[in-house]
């Protein structure tokens, strides 16, 4: 027979949460700013090739855990738990607000809570998939009942506005979920891959060292390579 201590343990969610800045960016907004500095687009050439009419960018001093923040009150919120009972936090980000601490670790600073474990995880476009996988994880070899799991940029601070390519292609925001241990199922299955010999058909070649920026600080994309390569992983 079982026993309610020996059913098994899933990691089901609570509730959702999300946020944008107060700037929203039209395709014509963009388009005018671009035009100033000698780069051709509109609104039509936007929308036929991505579909996008518009993006929002952060103000500036608005940092990752200033957008992460009111998403994970909403889901907070909506999974009807305080931010004291989390016993994990996971911020999925490419654009953190510092080197160190975590990103995590500031915004559990700003909910007013303390000593749950809380960490970033950078996985850039599939970050919040790999988050919310570790959270259940370890939801389910019970190191956590609750999980707070965000993903959450400021990308529009690595974009290169002379590069129509890839400035029209990207925002700032935040989306955030809760997740509990339940003995109903709730995320079944999850499959992560990953192939970093495909790391030059989009990438941020920058990195800090001895206090200056080196390399390439900006967004790079082969946007046809990439395009073949979500065609294929796609299909498999």
């Amino acid at each position: 027979m079982t026993t309610p201590a020996t059913l098994p343990r899933h990691a089901r969610i609570l509730g959702t949460g999300s946020h944008l800045p107060a700037r929203r960016v039209s395709n014509e907004e963009l388009a005018a700013q671009l035009a100033a500095d000698g780069v051709e687009t509109s609104d039509a050439w936007i929308t036929e090739r991505t579909g996008i009419k518009a993006r929002y960018f952060a103000a500036a001093g608005e940092s990752t855990s200033d957008l992460a923040l009111p998403a994970a009150r909403r889901a907070l919120e909506a999974a009807g738990i305080e931010a004291a009972q989390l016993d994990l936090i996971i911020v999925a980000t490419t654009t953190p607000d510092m080197v160190f601490p975590s990103t995590a670790c500031l915004l559990q600073a700003k909910l007013g809570v303390a000593g749950c474990a809380a960490f970033d995880l950078q996985a850039v476009c599939s970050g919040f998939l790999y988050a919310l996988s570790v959270a259940d994880a370890m939801i389910r070899a019970g190191q956590a009942r609750h999980a707070l799991v965000i993903g959450a940029e400021v990308f529009s601070r690595l974009l290169d506005f002379k590069d129509r390519g890839t400035c029209v292609l990207f925002g700032d925001g935040a989306g955030a979920v809760v997740l509990g241990a339940s003995a109903e199922p709730g995320i079944r299955a999850t499959a992560l891959h990953a192939d970093g010999a495909q790391a030059e058909v989009l990438c941020v070649p920058g990195a800090v060292h001895g206090g200056h920026v080196v390399g390439h600080p900006v967004v790079r994309m082969d946007g046809q390579a990439v395009f073949k390569l979500a065609v294929s992983a796609l299909d498999k």
